[in-house]
């Protein structure tokens, strides 16, 4: 009877099984659409005759081809000056970030010294406070310092994260002791053990700290915005206030072109670091 009870109980269970990944499959499909559609608006209005922007029902697919707007939204500044700065300073700011942070939260999970937890405690509270605290005294100090108009303001005030020290110590506290003791006695001196050792076995969360840290010095506009005022050194968020004009209708056209231009970089970095990135992914979901 037992058996009966079982082999009757196996198609409900079944049944449940099915609607539950029909449904799972649902919300992951409908979250892909609130994603994808802003993309493709974006590229689709880039590829559209002006008038087409305000018309209403919304145009999805263009009636007017126009992929002229791409070199004419190219010609109206010097954006492929504008890309190559957001392009220099990004590269800098994530290679900076990656390193320091691996280096403090080595330092902060594998060693002991006075003031550690207070030191990590300071690191940690600068996460609390709004950069728009920061920015007038960020910006007194690069002043003094003659950075502004430079690339050396644009790029060293972003050179440092504690979220990534915070993420790169918590990684760091699971690597195991022993590993670390045995190229001590092996005779590795210390830069030789993060160099060859450490860093190696942080490139998962090298990656995902990589990808936060592009995404944030690429979307970048209020700082690039206040500390340069030469049209050469413009990043591609400031670049593209040239398409909003005081006494006239923004160029819609020509603002989606570049946009749909500036998320390649950023899609073609995720390309690069995904295997890194997801593999961070889940080997934070099998700690403990």
């Amino acid at each position: 009877m037992i058996r009966n009870q079982q082999t009757q109980r196996r198609p409900f269970h079944a049944l449940n099984r099915a609607l539950y990944h029909t449904v799972l499959y649902a919300i992951v499909l409908a979250g892909l659409l609130l994603f994808c559609v802003p993309v493709y608006y974006m590229a689709s209005t880039s590829l559209k005759a002006e008038w087409e922007v305000t018309t209403l029902p919304v145009h999805w697919i263009p009636h007017e081809f126009s992929p002229s707007n791409y070199p004419e939204a190219f010609a109206t500044a010097p954006f492929s000056r504008y890309f190559y700065n957001s392009l220099v300073v990004a590269f800098w700011v994530v290679l900076s970030t990656l390193f320091f942070s691996a280096l403090a939260g080595y330092g902060f999970a594998k060693f002991d010294f006075p003031g550690k937890a207070l030191c990590f405690l300071l690191v940690l509270s600068t996460l609390m406070i709004p950069f728009q605290i920061l920015l007038i005294p960020l910006y007194v100090l690069v002043h003094s310092l003659g950075w502004t108009n430079n690339y050396l303001g644009l790029i060293i005030p972003g050179a440092l994260s504690a979220f990534g020290v915070f993420l790169m110590r918590q990684f760091c506290l699971t690597l195991p002791d022993e590993l670390l003791d045995a190229a001590r006695i092996d005779g590795a001196g210390e830069i030789g053990i993060f160099l060859r050792i450490v860093l190696p076995l942080l490139k998962p969360p090298l990656a995902s700290l990589a990808i936060i840290t592009f995404l944030g010095s690429w979307n970048n506009f209020l700082w690039p915005l206040i500390v340069v005022n030469k049209g050469d050194l413009f990043t591609l968020p400031v670049g593209m206030t040239v398409f909003s004009q005081p006494l006239r209708a923004p160029y819609w056209t020509y603002i989606m072109a570049v946009s749909t231009v500036a998320t390649l970089p950023v899609i073609l970095v995720f390309l690069a670091l995904q295997k890194y990135f997801i593999q961070g992914v889940v080997l934070s979901g099998m700690k403990g």
